[in-house]
Formats: structure tokens, C-alpha cells, sequence
């Protein structure tokens, strides 16, 4: 697929042992997205155009999963939320905090990343999830983050923070329906491994 994108290789390299170079340097196709414009054209045999091309290719996959999401979309487990929330925050070098809003019908009216963290850790706070979740009127919301090391199991400041977050939602009426921990190929399921209250 990524030697369809690139089209040709160069003098002495073909275009598959160029889509090869490539991935060889990501260590795997998902991995693209992490890469910046720069990192792309300063591999050898990728000019300008092509690093655009293939940059343009997975902000397109982006965007088809956003529109997937928000158009209408039911929430009815955390697998068809994975795709779209590894290519949201997945591939993202520190913690994204991300927090999707839903109304009765369990569908997205609206999502925010809350906080960005450090390398290896966020610091998100419920008093700021439950502003937005209340100005949005929700019903209740879906919290994600990501783990740059890849490794999805949850902390246990992961798991103090949810259960934190969990008895404000009872308080105040907006229930967590699940905590998603995600990375660029894995996820983690707070709901689906019997960890929400």
C-alpha cells in the first residue's frame, strides 16, 4: 500500500524497497502517523511531494474515523471506539486526557482533550471534565487517554483517578460509562476487565 502512495523509488532503489526503508524506520505501517514532515523527507528517496502525499493519506483515515464517530454514532462498546481513539491520541508522544460527551442515546455531542502531560504521565482534574460535560448537557461522558510506552495497562494512579472520577459522575448525575487506555495498536478497557464501580 505505502509503495502504491510512493509510486517510484529512486536510481538503484526500488519503490518496494523504499516503502520497505520506511517502514523499517517506524517499526510498522500504524506508526506513519507518527512521523512529521521532516522525518519523512529526510529519508532518502522521499522528495517533498511524496512526504505530502503521504501525509495526506492518514490525515484522511483520520478524518473518515472522526466522521464515523460524530455523525450520529451510538457508543454500544469500547471496540468501536478503539480505532477512532488510537488514531486520535494513540500515536501522540505525551498523555492525552480525552473525554467524549454523550447525550441519553449514549451518541457523541462532543469531545475535548482535557489535558496533554508529560512523557509519561497526565494530570487531569474532574472539576474540569464535569464543567464541560455540564455545559454540553451530557448524559454521560467516555474518558481516554493514551500511553506513549505503548504498554496499555492502567497505573494505579490511572485507577485512583477513575474511581475519583467515577463517584464525582455519581454526585453529580453524569455517569463514567468506561476508561479507555489506548496506544497506536492496543487498548485497554476499564468496563470490559470489571475495574468501573
Amino acid at each position: 500500500m505505502l509503495a502504491i502512495v510512493l509510486r517510484c523509488g529512486y536510481k538503484g532503489t526500488s519503490v518496494l524497497d523504499l516503502a520497505d526503508s520506511i517502514l523499517q524506520k517506524v517499526s510498522g505501517f500504524s506508526s506513519i502517523g507518527t512521523m512529521s514532515y521532516e522525518d519523512l523527507v529526510s529519508i532518502k528517496g522521499v522528495s517533498s511531494s511524496k512526504a505530502l502525499e503521504i501525509l495526506a493519506v492518514f490525515e484522511i483515515s483520520k478524518r473518515v474515523s472522526y466522521e464515523n464517530v460524530v455523525n450520529g454514532f451510538q457508543v454500544n462498546s469500547p471496540k468501536n471506539l478503539v480505532e477512532y481513539l488510537s488514531k486520535k491520541i494513540g500515536f501522540k508522544q505525551q498523555e492525552n486526557f480525552h473525554v467524549l460527551f454523550l447525550n441519553i442515546k449514549n451518541q457523541i455531542i462532543f469531545e475535548k482533550t482535557i489535558f496533554i502531560g508529560t512523557l509519561n504521565a497526565s494530570v487531569a482534574h474532574p472539576r474540569d471534565i464535569y464543567k464541560e460535560a455540564v455545559k454540553k448537557n451530557a448524559a454521560s461522558i467516555i474518558v481516554s487517554h493514551n500511553h506513549p510506552s505503548q504498554s496499555c495497562i492502567p497505573s494505579e494512579q490511572d485507577i485512583t483517578f477513575t474511581n475519583t472520577l467515577v463517584d464525582a459522575g455519581t454526585v453529580i448525575g453524569i455517569p463514567v460509562l468506561d476508561h479507555i487506555v489506548v496506544s497506536n495498536n492496543d487498548y485497554f478497557s476499564f468496563k470490559e476487565q470489571g475495574l468501573m464501580k
